[in-house]
């Protein structure tokens, strides 16, 4: 016997979103269905519409074109104060002359909601997000920068909506701090079960919090998917080159049907393209799948070159190779011996299998 299970409704929903400016297209024609408590990221580079397409989702924008619906209901024009939503600013826009609780607790008073009800409730958000109970009397110019992020986090959950947006909130934030924010994000997402829509030009961010990531270009969502699915089959050169540092070898079908490079000369053994008519493709190698052989060692795909230098990447080293006028990038686990000395002459190898060939 058959059961039919039927997927969940869209919290939020996108069909042919579009946003001008005069005539310039910022959004294009988006259709985009966000999941109920999902994490998702909208990642892309400046001037992909990435931060439009939030403010259309949070309310102070307004589509040209298209319809933006929450529970099915179109929110198109309903301003902001009117949804179940709340937008975390880069800015943070916290008020720098009140308290860490004052700061917190605004949503609540504008609500209405009594003085010490205000304060149970801002330091059980504190605890949430990791911030001392001392600290409910602090100015929050006081504090750091990532207290500050969490204070902001804090007064986002007070409100609490059913979605909240991210403006890229931890752009200006040195490295190792952004790195243990990215992790208590996640962790808040879980504890919380709330929808979370992010904006981010990092990639690396979008990896680590992700449970699906929309990669924008040109005012388009070129490719959604899981960040493992986004990795391992991008949908065209973009989306691969945009997912971190690749190998690209230009192909050409010969009349006898074999793959013959274009920028590095030789025949390729590589899985066929999706598109099976196509003529030309690009094949997209990662440095982890690039390997240094051995002597006597094959692989399906061989190239030759040499070592111009190496760099360190903590757990693994990462050698940029001279292949004819093309530069090739190998990574191996550091501790694994590898005859790559600068100005040595090495054999590259991949095997189709870990090739991605896609289209332009």
């Amino acid at each position: 016997m058959s059961i039919d299970v039927k997927k969940p409704k869209p919290i939020l929903q996108l069909v042919g979103v579009r946003k001008t400016f005069g005539d310039f297209v910022a959004v294009d024609r988006i259709d985009l269905d966000v999941r109920q408590g999902e994490f998702l990221t909208i990642v892309g580079p400046s001037g992909s519409g990435k931060t439009t397409l939030l403010r259309m989702l949070a309310g102070m924008d307004v589509p040209s074109e298209g319809n933006i619906t929450l529970h099915g209901e179109l929110i198109n024009d309903v301003p902001p104060n009117k949804r179940p939503t709340c937008l975390v600013f880069q800015s943070l826009a916290l008020f720098p002359h009140k308290t860490v609780g004052d700061n917190i607790e605004f949503p609540l008073k504008v609500r209405g909601v009594d003085k010490e009800t205000r304060k149970a409730r801002a330091l059980e958000l504190m605890r949430v997000v990791r911030l001392p109970a001392d600290y409910h009397g602090k100015n929050v110019m006081k504090c750091s920068g990532g207290e500050r992020q969490r204070v902001a986090l804090a007064r986002a959950l007070a409100y609490d909506p059913e979605v909240l947006f991210f403006d890229e909130p931890l752009s200006a934030i040195d490295y190792k701090l952004k790195k243990i924010l990215e992790k208590e994000l996640k962790d808040l997402h879980r504890e919380t079960g709330k929808t979370f829509i992010y904006i981010t030009h990092s990639l690396e961010e979008a990896m680590v919090m992700s449970d699906r990531i929309g990669v924008m270009r040109a005012g388009k969502i070129v490719q959604v998917g899981t960040p493992e699915e986004i990795y391992a089959t991008p949908a065209d050169r973009f989306v691969s080159e945009f997912v971190g540092e690749v190998n690209v070898i230009e192909v050409a079908k010969s009349a006898a049907g074999t793959w013959q490079g274009v920028d590095l000369p030789g025949t390729y053994t590589i899985r066929p393209p999706k598109d099976e008519d196509a003529a030309r493709a690009f094949v997209v190698v990662r440095p982890e799948f690039m390997r240094l052989l051995d002597e006597g060692e094959t692989a399906d795909n061989c190239l030759e070159g040499t070592v111009y230098n190496e760099y360190s990447l903590g757990s693994r080293l990462q050698y940029q190779v001279h292949v004819g006028a093309k530069v090739m990038l190998v990574e191996v686990p550091r501790g694994r011996l590898a005859n790559a000395a600068r100005d040595a002459r090495v054999r590259l190898g991949f095997d189709a299998r870990d090739a991605i060939v896609v289209g332009s």
